[in-house]
């Protein structure tokens, strides 16, 4: 190989490196911002319910956080059969007037790495899935 033909492959080689190094730090910035958006998105949802269960449970007695765990890990086990839950957070209260038309959503982390939502509807006083 001549010197001339060497330093070209050099060249080309460098920038290849460089171009490698640029596009994987430029795709984990994205993806660290995305992570961060969607956690900011979550505890937004997280303290939305909050306060709307607090607000739905002093009018209203039959929204017992218990309970609602309770019909949740029912209805997870319902849909999606004996998976572990690694966290089970209520992300929205559907309060509407009466008690039939209640309702609250789930956000449920599996083991087997999904997250899904679930959501319950109270009919007769009793929460299951709707």
């Amino acid at each position: 190989m001549t010197p001339l033909a060497a330093s070209a492959l050099g060249i080309i080689l460098g920038v290849f490196a460089v171009l490698v190094v640029v596009l994987a730090t430029g795709g984990w910035v994205a993806a660290t911002q995305r992570a961060r958006a969607r956690e900011r998105k979550l505890l937004e949802e997280l303290h939305t319910a909050e306060q709307a269960l607090a607000k739905a449970h002093a009018m209203d007695k039959g929204w017992d956080r218990a309970l609602l765990d309770a019909a949740a890990r029912e209805a997870v086990a319902e849909r999606f059969g004996a998976v572990p839950i690694n966290a089970l957070q209520l992300v929205q209260v559907i309060d509407r007037p009466g008690t039939d038309a209640d309702q609250a959503v789930f956000r449920v982390d599996t083991g087997d790495g999904d997250e899904h939502r679930i959501m319950l509807g109270r009919t007769g006083g009793v929460w299951g899935a709707a």
